[in-house]
């Protein structure tokens, strides 16, 4: 456990809050862990129960979402919403739409998004949602009742300055446009209060390939000022094929890198020349396909059932674009073993803690996902933005504010870890950056807050 007794009663006192909830605790841990020489440095954050209320969300709305399939037949799933911290602004955070989805999946996002939104230096607090219904399969019409029913309940919530969700896993434009014509339909106003909407009704340029432009911006810096290189001439394996790993692929391609290996749930491809983005990207946005049709089209590519042992593909980086926990200590060794330089997650958590130890322990630079990510809420933020003003940036404007953001979030993220005597540890950089300001902002606002 911590050294610090303090440490110790918060953990212990949010394993009994939440038992059984391992992906939240998870995260908590990973948190705390790298906050033990803030703790030992400002005695006032245990006098004014920071960490108390920091790992403790503001709010928590579960609530059913009936809604009717094609056949008349009616179904029911569950909807939450988590608003953990509005210390720097309103929530905002993401709705994620799988099977897999519960409280604790939505406490550990909600925890983490505090963090990472507070490391792109904008005014937005931390907050997620989402469902465990399956998109996939589902016709539109059932999509959009279901996304009607949806926000019928948390339109009640969530507001422009109050809370701002966007889309995630399982949520793309299609959905958001339900969510948003129905909450219009409700409220009877038209403001920014879902991001990642399309062009046509506030929607912002730059923000379909802002997470994955991010990701690779970050790594860029990080590579560059941490071992005086860059992604030029290097084989990169990325997992997943949605949103976060098409764009990646393609700014990691753009930078000189050459993607030899994309996934999805079921399994995953080799293509060795260089994976044909334009065909993934109509296997996938277009089709909503399965990634093992890639190797029908492109001549020479492979196929191979299983998503996880695509880390032991060789590469120089390698981009974890898929969900939680994608690669464990196994996976992490045999990374390292094919000689492995840097890693940057896509997703959120894609890596364990054991993996993580392994990366760091062998000297592979690690870019952690509440920094290496934060391009997809940054967006959205600069959204809210555009929204506010009747605006709307030109995609050059916003790719170079992102560019911006992500640098920034980077020298933060290793300032910080060099301040506290970790000099190098960019999970425990980020993580640090992002609690201090929140922190402060938490005692500026008083006890009762």
């Amino acid at each position: 456990m911590f050294k610090s007794d303090y440490l110790n009663r918060v953990y212990a006192g949010v394993e009994a809050r939440n038992p059984g909830e391992k992906e939240f605790l998870q995260a908590v841990y990973e948190v705390l862990e790298s906050l033990e020489p803030v703790v030992e440095a400002n005695p006032r954050l245990e006098a004014n129960g920071i960490l108390e209320r920091i790992v403790e969300p503001e709010r928590q709305i579960f609530f059913r979402v009936p809604w009717v399939d094609d056949n008349g037949k009616v179904h029911v799933n569950r909807g939450f919403r988590v608003q953990f911290n509005s210390a720097i602004g309103p929530y905002k955070g993401g709705l994620r739409l799988h099977p897999s989805v519960n409280a604790s999946v939505i406490k550990f996002l909600g925890f983490e998004q505090i963090f990472k939104n507070s490391l792109t230096s904008l005014p937005i607090g931390g907050g997620k949602g989402g469902s465990d219904f399956d998109p996939k399969g589902k016709s539109d019409m059932e999509v959009m009742r279901f996304c009607q029913s949806f926000m019928t309940e948390l339109s009640k919530h969530i507001g422009a300055d109050t809370d701002v969700p966007a889309g995630d896993i399982g949520t793309g434009a299609r959905e958001i446009g339900f969510m948003y014509g129905q909450y219009k339909r409700l409220r009877n106003e038209f403001t920014g209060v879902l991001t990642g909407k399309g062009l046509t009704y506030g929607g912002s340029l730059a923000r379909t390939e802002a997470t994955g432009y991010g990701l690779c911006y970050f790594v860029e810096e990080m590579l560059n000022c941490m071992k005086n290189d860059s992604f030029k001439g290097k084989t990169v394996v990325i997992s997943g094929s949605g949103n976060v790993a098409i764009y990646a692929n393609k700014k990691a391609t753009e930078l000189g890198g050459k993607v030899v290996a994309m996934s999805d749930s079921n399994g995953y491809i080799v293509d060795m020349n260089g994976i044909n983005l334009d065909v993934v990207k109509q296997i996938k946005e277009v089709e909503r396909g399965r990634i093992k049709e890639y190797v029908n089209r492109v001549k020479g590519a492979k196929y191979h059932e299983g998503c996880s042992d695509i880390w032991t593909v060789k590469c120089d980086i390698a981009l974890p674009c898929a969900t939680q926990n994608e690669i464990n200590e196994e996976s992490a060794k045999a990374l390292i073993a094919n000689g492995v330089i840097a890693v940057g997650e896509g997703a959120n958590m894609p890596s364990t803690p054991e993996a993580v130890a392994a990366f760091q322990n062998a000297g592979v630079l690690f870019a952690p996902a509440k920094a290496a990510n934060a391009g997809g809420v940054a967006t959205s933020a600069l959204e809210m933005s555009q929204n506010s003003m009747r605006y709307s940036w030109t995609f050059e404007e916003v790719d170079s504010k992102l560019k911006s953001i992500m640098v920034n979030i980077f020298h933060n993220a290793y300032d910080a870890a060099e301040k506290y005597g970790k000099k190098g540890n960019l999970v425990a950089g980020a993580n640090i950056a992002g609690f201090e300001k929140v922190a402060e902002a938490m005692l500026a606002q008083g006890v009762a807050y």
